[in-house]
């Protein structure tokens, strides 16, 4: 019989006695468990202890998690919170420095289990934390063991952070700011000025007049990771935390002092590899500093706004080379200006502005054209006159592509997404880099010139749905930048190189790689299974082609004049020993096989011939078409050596007959219809087989075989006679 669901079974140990197996039972208050225990080691003074997890975080027990005990749990008995934080919070205070750091050292351990730290802090003991820290006469292990402890009993946020005094943020801020100073040390101190930081806006300012911000990039460059780490933690604190105004000082401070360039060259490109919470910080920078392209990306171009018509003219006046505009007419310069903004690509000739009303992109999608055509000229004025010189269907227009792109790039940059508490998704191409959304832009719309041209997409596309338009050239050109991108390039050029050797057709490769292993048709197991099934599903085509043979089939009679105007029908024997054929009339459909009178045995056809090898199509050689030499076959028959020559009316009944002439002639099917009815076939009776399957693992390999036993006495050998 089931114990009750009440009754836990446990072990209970304590140093120096033996462990205790006890039937806990849950409705039993826990001081009444305790007094059990201890009167099972006649302990006295049950109140002076509790129990405690042996195992992973050590905490306390107590009514409130006490459901949480499992069946096979051990626990300890130990001092009760309220005991050992009286004596901690005594060793702390003892003139012995010994004393005192083995007391420390034990209270950052125990400050995790919140029980003990509502005891400790019950007592002021925080306080006398804070005093330490203040003094600063400690050596520092023991300065590193209070800062330890300090954190732990701040974390279970039991004291607000804004009732610590000034002179306790100055100190910290003083070891964050020390030039020479214990690693650790400097460590938890920038710990927790990011928790100040984080918690109150108050303190926010006053961290910021304390910590300088040169000495955190300097942090940046030390070879410690820790300190790297806490450092980049409380300059992402700083950012996050501030005003527009004082986030944008920020910004401009560390742009001033190359931040990024520190980062790119110290961690980025150092020795070790990036640890989690750094990558966190590193996405978070990056995150926050694309952000401030938002704006531009929110804002549609204003028609009446001078200096945004500047730039949508100086991309007319980049490409193309015009005549004085004071020369002209106003009606002509009216008339050049939209033809010229047509053959840029855009939708409404007349306002081009209209194109870049859109929020998102907006005006960055101006900004990157403008960027594109001054930074690099020759290339931009190359872009936009090879497709105004094409014909239309094959033209790319300019400004339509560049909005679809900047779009794109927004949405793989996630430009205007705050940053995810636990996003890691960091780009080391964006600290080698001023301007990476320009510049990824730039090397991009070169691309999708490349694509387009390698997919011959014609401008409509642009016209249509967005899916369609997404589907036939941007879809592409988003995989193959995020494909890229994946691959953490670290500089532009590494970029260049690998985007642009990610072309159409290995774009098509990757997608029918993945989705065989999506469906786990690549795993060996699998690759067996087909082998295994092959020759069955083979065997299922033959019979299908000599069926099909057995139906018979309607072939023209091509003669020299090319008149097509005779019908013959020929079709096995159901026995597939004979050839029947014949002339029929034209409105016959399936003539019976005894009105076929001409007839071929099949053992006494010798080959079978296709296309220009045909001796229909020797004789008029030079005169047949590509589509005619494909549909030509003939068998060569009898020891005379006869030809019965075939014109086949699709591809489809040249596939049949020429598949099921080869298996009575005893040889392999080669068509293209055959391998592709094969892999149906076999893709169909995978999945079926694989049905029960669903979404359990296929392993790569067979388990291991397991040795031999050492001997085989446990066998009976059958092959004994009773005695």
């Amino acid at each position: 019989m089931p114990p009750p669901k009440d009754i836990v079974k446990i072990a209970i140990q304590m140093p120096g006695a033996y462990p205790q197996l006890i039937e806990l039972d849950q409705k039993k208050p826990l001081s009444a468990v305790i007094k059990e225990v201890c009167d099972g080691w006649n302990l006295p003074g049950p109140d002076n202890y509790a129990l405690q997890y042996t195992d992973g975080v050590q905490t306390y027990i107590t009514e409130s998690n006490r459901l949480d005990i499992k069946n096979g749990s051990i626990l300890r008995l130990t001092k009760a919170p309220g005991r050992c934080a009286e004596d901690l919070y005594k060793g702390i205070q003892s003139s012995d420095s010994g004393v005192r750091c083995d007391s420390l050292k034990q209270l950052a351990g125990v400050s995790t289990d919140v029980t003990f730290a509502q005891e400790f802090i019950s007592r002021d003991g925080h306080s006398l934390l804070v005093h330490i820290v203040e003094n600063a006469n400690e050596v520092p292990l023991i300065m590193t063991h209070t800062l330890t402890a300090f954190m732990e009993l701040m974390d279970h946020g039991i004291v607000s952070w804004e009732n610590l005094s000034s002179v306790f943020i100055k100190k910290i801020a003083s070891f964050v700011n020390a030039k020479v100073l214990d690693a650790s040390i400097q460590q938890l101190s920038l710990a927790i000025l990011e928790n100040m930081v984080l918690s109150s806006g108050s303190l926010f300012q006053l961290v910021k007049q304390e910590v300088t911000l040169e000495r955190l990039i300097t942090h940046l460059q030390v070879t410690n990771q820790q300190i790297q780490t806490k450092a980049m933690a409380l300059l992402m604190a700083l950012l996050q935390t501030a005003g527009e105004a004082d986030r944008q000082e920020l910004f401009a401070f560390l742009s001033k002092k190359n931040l990024r360039q520190y980062i790119y060259k110290n961690i980025i490109h150092s020795s070790g590899s990036v640890g989690d919470e750094m990558a966190h910080y590193l996405y978070v920078l990056q995150s926050v500093t694309l952000n401030h392209l938002e704006p531009r990306m929110r804002t549609p171009l204003d028609s009446y706004n001078q200096d945004q018509r500047e730039i949508l003219h100086s991309l007319r006046q980049a490409a193309f080379e015009t005549e004085s505009d004071s020369s002209l007419s106003h009606e002509r310069r009216r008339s050049l200006c939209a033809k010229e903004f047509k053959k840029l690509g855009f939708s409404n000739n007349s306002n081009p502005g209209q194109d870049l009303i859109r929020t998102p992109p907006g005006l960055l999608a101006l900004d990157t054209m403008s960027y594109f055509s001054s930074r690099y000229p020759d290339a931009y004025s190359r872009f936009v006159l090879e497709n105004s010189s094409r014909e239309d269907k094959h033209e790319c227009p300019f400004a339509r592509s560049s909005i679809q792109l900047t779009l794109i790039l927004c949405e793989i940059l996630r430009i205007g997404e705050p940053p995810s508490e636990t996003g890691s998704d960091y780009h080391p191409i964006f600290f080698s880099q001023d301007c990476l959304l320009n510049e990824l832009f730039c090397i991009c719309i070169q691309l999708l010139n490349k694509t387009w041209k390698e997919m011959r997409a014609t401008q409509e596309d642009f016209d249509k749905e967005r899916i369609a338009w997404l589907v036939k050239v941007m879809q592409v050109v988003r995989e193959q930048i995020t494909r890229t991108l994946s691959s953490k390039p670290t500089s532009l050029e590494l970029f260049k190189n690998k985007v642009n050797a990610l072309n159409y057709s290995e774009i098509l490769k990757l997608r029918q790689t993945e989705r065989l292993h999506q469906e786990e048709t690549l795993a060996p197991p699998v690759l067996e299974l087909k082998e295994r099934l092959k020759p069955e599903l083979l065997e299922l085509i033959r019979q299908q082609r000599l069926n099909r043979l057995c139906h018979g089939t309607l072939f023209r009679k091509i003669s020299s004049r090319r008149r097509q105007d005779k019908l013959w029908y020929c079709r096995l024997s159901p026995n597939h020993k004979v050839l029947h054929y014949g002339d029929v009339d034209e409105d016959t459909d399936t003539p019976p096989i005894e009105t076929l009178q001409e007839k071929i045995p099949v053992s006494d056809i010798k080959a079978l011939l296709t296309g220009k090898d045909c001796p229909h199509m020797k004789e008029n050689k030079g005169k047949q078409n590509k589509e005619v030499l494909d549909l030509a076959f003939s068998i060569t028959y009898d020891v005379e050596e006869y030809n019965l020559n075939f014109i086949a009316s699709s591809r489809t009944d040249f596939c049949l007959w020429t598949d099921g002439l080869s298996v009575l002639l005893g040889r392999e099917m080669t068509s293209e219809c055959m391998r592709s009815e094969l892999e149906i076939l076999l893709s169909m009776e995978i999945k079926l087989r694989l049905l029960d399957l669903e979404n359990v693992p296929i392993p790569e390999s067979a388990p291991p075989i397991p040795k031999p036993p050492s001997n085989f006495n446990f066998c009976y050998d059958f092959s004994q006679t009773e005695q």
